[in-house]
Protein backbone atom coordinates (compact mmCIF):
# COMPACT_ATOMS: atom_id res chain seq x y z
CA UNK A 1 0.00 0.00 0.00
CA UNK A 2 1.36 3.07 -1.08
CA UNK A 3 0.55 6.34 1.62
CA UNK A 4 -0.05 10.28 0.38
CA UNK A 5 -0.26 13.44 2.16
CA UNK A 6 -2.85 15.92 2.04
CA UNK A 7 -2.47 19.51 3.04
CA UNK A 8 -4.12 22.74 2.03
CA UNK A 9 -1.96 25.36 1.11
CA UNK A 10 -1.86 27.78 3.65
CA UNK A 11 0.72 30.94 3.69
CA UNK A 12 3.50 30.34 4.28
CA UNK A 13 4.03 28.11 1.44
CA UNK A 14 7.57 27.36 2.45
CA UNK A 15 5.54 25.50 5.84
CA UNK A 16 3.70 22.98 3.01
CA UNK A 17 7.00 22.54 1.35
CA UNK A 18 8.80 21.51 4.58
CA UNK A 19 5.82 19.38 5.48
CA UNK A 20 6.20 17.51 1.87
CA UNK A 21 9.76 16.75 2.40
CA UNK A 22 9.17 15.59 5.95
CA UNK A 23 6.62 13.43 4.03
CA UNK A 24 9.10 11.89 1.69
CA UNK A 25 11.66 11.12 4.50
CA UNK A 26 9.19 9.30 6.00
CA UNK A 27 8.10 7.00 3.12
CA UNK A 28 5.56 8.71 2.12
CA UNK A 29 4.87 8.25 -1.83
CA UNK A 30 2.32 11.04 -2.63
CA UNK A 31 2.15 14.93 -2.28
CA UNK A 32 -1.40 16.04 -2.24
CA UNK A 33 -3.28 19.82 -1.73
CA UNK A 34 -6.97 21.13 -1.85
CA UNK A 35 -7.75 23.03 -4.48
CA UNK A 36 -9.62 26.33 -4.22
CA UNK A 37 -7.74 29.83 -5.64
CA UNK A 38 -10.17 31.94 -3.07
CA UNK A 39 -9.31 30.56 -0.23
CA UNK A 40 -5.92 28.85 -0.26
CA UNK A 41 -2.74 29.32 -2.12
CA UNK A 42 -2.47 28.49 -5.81
CA UNK A 43 -1.12 25.11 -5.24
CA UNK A 44 0.91 24.92 -8.73
CA UNK A 45 3.54 27.33 -7.87
CA UNK A 46 3.90 25.56 -4.66
CA UNK A 47 4.60 21.99 -6.74
CA UNK A 48 7.21 23.73 -8.39
CA UNK A 49 9.58 23.99 -5.14
CA UNK A 50 8.01 20.63 -3.69
CA UNK A 51 9.56 19.12 -6.87
CA UNK A 52 12.20 20.80 -6.83
CA UNK A 53 13.14 19.80 -2.96
CA UNK A 54 11.85 16.16 -3.12
CA UNK A 55 13.75 13.27 -5.20
CA UNK A 56 10.60 10.70 -5.68
CA UNK A 57 7.41 12.19 -4.34
CA UNK A 58 4.37 12.23 -6.68
CA UNK A 59 2.60 15.50 -6.31
CA UNK A 60 -1.15 16.83 -7.74
CA UNK A 61 -4.29 18.27 -6.49
CA UNK A 62 -7.01 16.62 -4.46
CA UNK A 63 -8.89 17.60 -6.21
CA UNK A 64 -9.02 20.38 -9.04
CA UNK A 65 -12.07 20.38 -11.70
CA UNK A 66 -12.87 21.46 -14.98
CA UNK A 67 -14.27 24.96 -14.09
CA UNK A 68 -11.83 27.12 -12.63
CA UNK A 69 -8.85 26.58 -15.07
CA UNK A 70 -9.44 26.05 -18.76
CA UNK A 71 -8.36 22.43 -19.82
CA UNK A 72 -5.44 23.68 -21.84
CA UNK A 73 -4.08 25.54 -19.01
CA UNK A 74 -4.56 22.46 -16.61
CA UNK A 75 -2.68 20.00 -19.11
CA UNK A 76 0.43 22.61 -20.09
CA UNK A 77 0.67 23.15 -16.46
CA UNK A 78 0.98 19.39 -15.75
CA UNK A 79 3.01 18.77 -18.44
CA UNK A 80 5.86 21.63 -17.66
CA UNK A 81 6.06 20.08 -13.96
CA UNK A 82 7.01 16.87 -15.62
CA UNK A 83 9.35 17.96 -18.45
CA UNK A 84 11.25 19.80 -15.43
CA UNK A 85 11.31 17.23 -12.72
CA UNK A 86 10.29 14.10 -14.45
CA UNK A 87 6.85 12.92 -14.67
CA UNK A 88 5.86 13.15 -10.99
CA UNK A 89 2.54 14.23 -11.26
CA UNK A 90 -1.41 13.16 -10.89
CA UNK A 91 -4.25 14.97 -11.42
CA UNK A 92 -6.61 14.46 -8.68
CA UNK A 93 -10.36 15.92 -10.36
CA UNK A 94 -13.78 15.69 -9.35
CA UNK A 95 -16.71 18.11 -10.06
CA UNK A 96 -15.64 21.83 -8.11
CA UNK A 97 -17.13 21.85 -4.18
CA UNK A 98 -15.00 24.64 -2.31
CA UNK A 99 -13.21 25.91 -5.84
CA UNK A 100 -16.65 26.71 -7.43
CA UNK A 101 -18.87 27.47 -4.54
CA UNK A 102 -16.99 29.92 -3.00
CA UNK A 103 -16.27 31.52 -6.44
CA UNK A 104 -20.30 31.41 -7.15
CA UNK A 105 -20.92 28.87 -9.67
CA UNK A 106 -22.31 25.62 -9.55
CA UNK A 107 -20.30 22.59 -9.49
CA UNK A 108 -19.46 21.08 -12.74
CA UNK A 109 -21.80 18.63 -14.48
CA UNK A 110 -20.53 14.97 -15.17
CA UNK A 111 -20.51 15.51 -18.45
CA UNK A 112 -18.26 18.27 -18.40
CA UNK A 113 -15.91 16.41 -16.08
CA UNK A 114 -15.35 13.18 -18.15
CA UNK A 115 -15.35 15.45 -20.89
CA UNK A 116 -12.46 17.09 -19.09
CA UNK A 117 -10.74 13.60 -18.36
CA UNK A 118 -10.13 13.08 -21.73
CA UNK A 119 -8.58 15.96 -23.07
CA UNK A 120 -6.54 17.33 -20.14
CA UNK A 121 -5.08 13.43 -19.97
CA UNK A 122 -4.27 13.50 -23.98
CA UNK A 123 -2.98 17.27 -23.84
CA UNK A 124 -0.51 16.24 -20.95
CA UNK A 125 0.55 13.73 -23.08
CA UNK A 126 1.18 15.16 -26.35
CA UNK A 127 -1.57 14.00 -27.91
CA UNK A 128 -3.95 15.84 -30.23
CA UNK A 129 -7.92 16.13 -28.85
CA UNK A 130 -10.68 18.54 -29.82
CA UNK A 131 -11.23 21.18 -27.24
CA UNK A 132 -14.28 23.00 -27.71
CA UNK A 133 -14.36 21.46 -31.58
CA UNK A 134 -11.25 22.43 -32.57
CA UNK A 135 -8.03 20.01 -33.02
CA UNK A 136 -5.24 20.88 -29.90
CA UNK A 137 -1.92 19.62 -29.18
CA UNK A 138 0.69 21.13 -26.93
CA UNK A 139 3.56 20.64 -29.63
CA UNK A 140 6.89 20.58 -27.35
CA UNK A 141 5.44 17.75 -25.11
CA UNK A 142 8.00 14.62 -24.93
CA UNK A 143 7.39 11.26 -23.19
CA UNK A 144 4.52 13.17 -20.61
CA UNK A 145 2.48 10.69 -18.87
CA UNK A 146 -0.15 12.32 -16.40
CA UNK A 147 -2.57 9.66 -14.51
CA UNK A 148 -6.00 11.01 -13.90
CA UNK A 149 -7.46 10.38 -10.56
CA UNK A 150 -11.52 11.00 -9.64
CA UNK A 151 -13.06 11.47 -6.50
CA UNK A 152 -16.92 10.35 -6.69
CA UNK A 153 -19.55 9.41 -4.42
CA UNK A 154 -22.50 8.96 -6.04
CA UNK A 155 -23.77 5.87 -8.40
CA UNK A 156 -23.14 8.08 -11.82
CA UNK A 157 -19.94 9.27 -10.68
CA UNK A 158 -18.69 5.87 -9.63
CA UNK A 159 -19.30 4.52 -12.89
CA UNK A 160 -17.54 7.55 -14.30
CA UNK A 161 -14.40 7.16 -12.81
CA UNK A 162 -14.57 3.01 -13.55
CA UNK A 163 -15.52 4.13 -17.37
CA UNK A 164 -12.90 7.17 -17.52
CA UNK A 165 -10.33 7.67 -14.96
CA UNK A 166 -7.06 6.13 -14.41
CA UNK A 167 -7.62 5.96 -10.27
CA UNK A 168 -10.81 6.73 -8.07
CA UNK A 169 -10.14 8.74 -4.72
CA UNK A 170 -12.91 8.14 -1.99
CA UNK A 171 -12.81 10.82 0.46
CA UNK A 172 -13.91 8.79 3.58
CA UNK A 173 -12.09 5.34 5.09
CA UNK A 174 -15.34 3.39 6.22
CA UNK A 175 -14.90 -0.08 5.05
CA UNK A 176 -18.64 -0.81 4.32
CA UNK A 177 -18.82 1.96 2.05
CA UNK A 178 -15.28 1.32 0.61
CA UNK A 179 -16.01 -1.93 -0.33
CA UNK A 180 -19.37 -1.06 -1.89
CA UNK A 181 -18.19 1.86 -3.76
CA UNK A 182 -14.75 0.23 -5.22
CA UNK A 183 -17.14 -2.78 -6.25
CA UNK A 184 -19.25 0.21 -8.71
CA UNK A 185 -15.95 1.51 -10.06
CA UNK A 186 -14.62 -1.76 -10.95
CA UNK A 187 -17.77 -3.19 -12.23
CA UNK A 188 -18.13 0.30 -13.93
CA UNK A 189 -14.48 0.07 -15.74
CA UNK A 190 -15.37 -3.76 -16.94
CA UNK A 191 -18.67 -2.78 -18.68
CA UNK A 192 -16.28 0.29 -20.20
CA UNK A 193 -13.89 -3.09 -21.96
CA UNK A 194 -11.52 -1.94 -19.06
CA UNK A 195 -9.16 -3.89 -16.82
CA UNK A 196 -11.33 -2.80 -13.56
CA UNK A 197 -7.83 -3.90 -12.08
CA UNK A 198 -6.17 -1.28 -14.11
CA UNK A 199 -7.98 1.61 -11.97
CA UNK A 200 -5.71 2.88 -8.77
CA UNK A 201 -7.78 3.11 -5.52
CA UNK A 202 -6.93 5.60 -3.39
CA UNK A 203 -8.48 6.36 -0.08
CA UNK A 204 -8.29 9.90 1.62
CA UNK A 205 -9.46 10.97 4.91
CA UNK A 206 -7.71 12.50 8.28
CA UNK A 207 -5.52 10.12 10.49
CA UNK A 208 -4.79 11.15 14.51
CA UNK A 209 -2.71 8.54 16.34
CA UNK A 210 -3.34 9.37 20.21
CA UNK A 211 -5.22 7.08 23.00
CA UNK A 212 -7.31 10.58 23.95
CA UNK A 213 -9.97 10.19 21.73
CA UNK A 214 -12.57 12.77 21.98
CA UNK A 215 -9.35 15.13 21.42
CA UNK A 216 -8.73 13.23 17.87
CA UNK A 217 -12.25 13.16 16.78
CA UNK A 218 -12.88 16.89 17.79
CA UNK A 219 -9.52 17.81 15.37
CA UNK A 220 -11.16 15.53 12.68
CA UNK A 221 -15.22 16.23 13.03
CA UNK A 222 -14.70 18.67 10.26
CA UNK A 223 -14.10 15.65 7.61
CA UNK A 224 -17.94 14.87 8.19
CA UNK A 225 -18.76 17.79 7.42
CA UNK A 226 -16.80 18.22 3.97
CA UNK A 227 -18.07 14.67 3.49
CA UNK A 228 -21.46 15.71 4.08
CA UNK A 229 -21.65 18.57 1.58
CA UNK A 230 -21.04 16.41 -0.56
CA UNK A 231 -24.15 14.03 0.24
CA UNK A 232 -26.46 16.94 0.40
CA UNK A 233 -26.09 16.90 -3.06
CA UNK A 234 -26.65 13.58 -3.50
CA UNK A 235 -29.72 14.01 -1.14
CA UNK A 236 -31.39 16.29 -3.09
CA UNK A 237 -30.80 14.42 -6.12
CA UNK A 238 -31.37 10.70 -5.49
CA UNK A 239 -33.98 11.34 -2.26
CA UNK A 240 -33.00 11.07 1.62
CA UNK A 241 -33.43 6.94 1.21
CA UNK A 242 -32.33 5.58 -2.26
CA UNK A 243 -31.33 2.34 -3.54
CA UNK A 244 -28.40 3.76 -5.50
CA UNK A 245 -27.26 5.99 -2.02
CA UNK A 246 -26.55 3.73 1.27
CA UNK A 247 -28.47 4.88 4.45
CA UNK A 248 -24.94 5.09 5.88
CA UNK A 249 -23.82 7.37 3.95
CA UNK A 250 -26.90 9.63 3.66
CA UNK A 251 -28.31 9.69 7.42
CA UNK A 252 -26.10 11.47 9.43
CA UNK A 253 -26.82 14.78 7.29
CA UNK A 254 -30.15 15.31 8.55
CA UNK A 255 -29.30 17.67 10.92
CA UNK A 256 -26.99 19.94 8.72
CA UNK A 257 -28.13 23.30 8.80
CA UNK A 258 -25.65 24.67 6.59
CA UNK A 259 -21.63 25.38 5.76
CA UNK A 260 -19.60 28.06 6.05
CA UNK A 261 -16.67 27.77 3.35
CA UNK A 262 -14.22 30.18 5.23
CA UNK A 263 -13.90 26.84 7.81
CA UNK A 264 -13.52 24.28 5.57
CA UNK A 265 -11.26 21.26 5.85
CA UNK A 266 -10.01 23.13 9.41
CA UNK A 267 -10.28 21.85 12.78
CA UNK A 268 -12.89 23.31 14.95
CA UNK A 269 -15.18 24.35 12.19
CA UNK A 270 -17.96 25.64 13.61
CA UNK A 271 -20.52 24.10 10.63
CA UNK A 272 -19.59 20.56 11.73
CA UNK A 273 -20.85 20.53 15.03
CA UNK A 274 -23.70 18.55 13.68
CA UNK A 275 -21.07 15.44 12.95
CA UNK A 276 -21.91 12.75 15.45
CA UNK A 277 -18.86 10.72 16.94
CA UNK A 278 -20.05 7.44 15.41
CA UNK A 279 -19.45 8.96 11.57
CA UNK A 280 -15.50 10.79 12.69
CA UNK A 281 -14.77 6.93 13.90
CA UNK A 282 -16.02 5.92 10.42
CA UNK A 283 -14.83 8.18 8.35
CA UNK A 284 -11.64 8.64 9.41
CA UNK A 285 -8.65 6.92 11.44
CA UNK A 286 -8.04 7.61 14.78
CA UNK A 287 -6.82 5.84 18.22
CA UNK A 288 -3.05 4.34 18.60
CA UNK A 289 -1.01 3.02 16.41
CA UNK A 290 -2.72 -0.52 16.71
CA UNK A 291 -5.99 0.76 15.38
CA UNK A 292 -4.67 2.31 12.58
CA UNK A 293 -2.69 -0.90 11.22
CA UNK A 294 -5.90 -2.91 11.88
CA UNK A 295 -8.28 -0.31 9.66
CA UNK A 296 -5.56 -0.06 6.81
CA UNK A 297 -5.22 -3.69 6.97
CA UNK A 298 -8.68 -3.82 6.33
CA UNK A 299 -9.11 -1.41 3.37
CA UNK A 300 -5.85 -2.90 1.71
CA UNK A 301 -7.65 -6.26 1.34
CA UNK A 302 -10.63 -4.34 -0.57
CA UNK A 303 -8.83 -3.47 -2.95
CA UNK A 304 -7.04 0.20 -1.06
CA UNK A 305 -3.89 0.68 -3.06
CA UNK A 306 -3.00 3.88 -1.35
CA UNK A 307 -4.04 5.73 1.64
CA UNK A 308 -4.28 9.76 1.89
CA UNK A 309 -3.57 11.68 5.19
CA UNK A 310 -5.51 14.51 5.53
CA UNK A 311 -3.46 16.23 7.96
CA UNK A 312 -5.39 19.04 9.24
CA UNK A 313 -5.11 19.37 12.89
CA UNK A 314 -2.92 20.16 15.48
CA UNK A 315 -0.36 17.22 15.38
CA UNK A 316 0.96 17.20 11.49
CA UNK A 317 4.40 16.58 12.40
CA UNK A 318 3.81 13.90 14.58
CA UNK A 319 1.50 12.15 12.42
CA UNK A 320 4.18 11.77 9.41
CA UNK A 321 6.79 10.79 11.68
CA UNK A 322 4.37 7.84 13.50
CA UNK A 323 3.34 7.01 10.38
CA UNK A 324 6.84 7.15 8.95
CA UNK A 325 8.35 4.96 12.15
CA UNK A 326 5.45 2.61 12.54
CA UNK A 327 2.29 2.33 10.39
CA UNK A 328 3.88 3.20 7.19
CA UNK A 329 6.33 -0.21 7.48
CA UNK A 330 3.67 -2.07 9.15
CA UNK A 331 2.03 -1.93 5.65
CA UNK A 332 4.87 -2.17 2.79
CA UNK A 333 3.39 -4.13 0.19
Amino acid sequence: MDFGLVLQTDPPAAEVVGLMRRAERNGFRYGWTFDSAVLWQEPFVIYSRILEHTTKLTVGPMVTNPGTRTWEVTASTFATLNEMYGNRTVCGIGRGDSAMRVAGRAPNTLARLGDAIDVIRELAEGRETLVDGKPLRLPWVRDGKLPVWMAAYGPKALALAGAKADGFILQLADPYLTETMVKAVRTAASDAGRDPDSVTICVAAPAYVSDDLAHARDQCRWFGGMVGNHVADLVSRYGEHSDLVPDALTTYIKQREGYDYSHHGRAGNPSTDFVPDDIVDRFCLLGPVEAHIEKLKTLKALGVDQFAVYDMHDAKEATIDTYGSEIIPALAS
